[in-house]
């Protein structure tokens, strides 16, 4: 007699975590119930099935609240959330709440409720539906589509992550002159070399103002904290390794671009007018640079670097923050 070997006890939660290492997409579907309010719900099941004819899916679970409502809708529109609306994901993926209060709509096929600012979206007729285990598979032909240039908001091992494009053309670390040593894929060369490329049209206009870099860094302390004693620039500075001693500021106060005066005992230093203007043109073309170089990636990876190195800035460890009214060390 052949003997049976048991199957091992299947760890639910593993399976998510491993099913979890599949990025996707987030989504909210919306369509209304028999008596025109509008329902909807966040997924992330969504997934094309056919380009002719357009057809596309998603799943509901069978014991969802609103499965009796999809269940008899002949049509529902699926929106594709960009990376700003991670607020509008965690709404509709609540229950027993006026999710659509406060919420933008728009009108669609069929009196469908639409979302705006998505990064696409998509009216569908229902097809057909079937069951796939503890879930009700919606099969819907697109009748209408729009989409935007915008970030798409990703969900991946079970949080909020950001996608980015990669360049395929360039295989890291490849100028190495020997295995394992210092080499242009290096992490510091990486963010040093962008910082000098970012920064020397910059400093151009810098020294066409004739300023140093130490000095160009304490106008721009000084166009965000309004008044600062030389303590307090160097703290906030500090990381630059462009400081001035008091006897450097004393002299952009005879150059006309800093005041100073005492306050408890503190010399402590201003914009002067010349000075508030010479700061902002500086800080034009900084920005300038800023949107020149930005475009060239676009939205998703702009949003994306700009992530990456709030989160790197954070990791590295504790900075003066210019924002924060003591200018407090702080992580990002």
């Amino acid at each position: 007699m052949e003997t049976l070997v048991s199957a091992p006890a299947f760890d639910r939660r593993a399976f998510r975590s491993a099913l979890g290492s599949f990025a996707t997409g987030v989504t909210v579907i919306t369509t209304r119930a028999a008596d025109g309010s509008p329902i909807g719900l966040t997924a992330n099941s969504f997934n094309s099935v056919s380009l002719d004819p357009p057809l596309v899916l998603w799943g509901l679970a069978k014991n969802a609240r609103s499965m009796p409502v999809f269940a008899e809708a002949e049509h529902w529109a699926v929106h594709v959330l960009s990376a700003e609306q991670e607020a509008l994901s965690n709404a509709f993926a609540k229950s027993g709440e006026d999710k659509f209060s406060g919420v933008e709509l728009e009108t669609g096929h069929a009196d469908l409720p639409l979302l705006t600012g998505c990064a696409a979206r998509f009216q569908c007729k229902t097809r057909f539906c079937y069951e796939g285990g503890d879930h009700i598979i919606f099969v819907g032909e697109v009748i209408e589509f729009d989409r935007r240039d915008a970030t798409p908001l990703v969900f991946h091992a079970g949080r909020y992550a950001l996608a980015a494009s990669k360049d395929a053309g360039r295989a890291p670390g490849g100028s190495a002159r020997l295995a394992g040593s210092f080499d242009d894929d290096h992490l510091g060369y990486l963010l040093g070399r962008a910082h000098f490329q970012f920064y020397a049209p910059i400093r151009a206009a810098v020294r066409e103002q004739g300023l140093d870099d130490a000095e160009y860094f304490a106008l721009l302390t000084l166009t965000i904290r309004g008044r600062a004693g030389a303590a307090e620039l160097a703290r906030l500075n500090a990381l630059t390794d462009c400081l001035l001693s008091e006897a450097r500021l004393d002299s952009l106060v005879l150059r006309g671009l800093l005041t100073v005066d005492e306050e408890d005992g503190e010399r402590r230093y201003a914009l002067t007018a010349r000075g508030s203007d010479v700061a902002l043109r500086l800080i034009a073309v900084a920005k300038a640079r800023e949107a020149d170089l930005l475009q060239s990636f676009g939205d998703t990876d702009a949003l994306a670097l700009k992530t990456l190195l709030h989160r790197l800035s954070g990791l590295a460890g504790p900075h003066p923050d210019l924002w924060q009214p003591d200018g407090s060390l702080t992580a990002c």
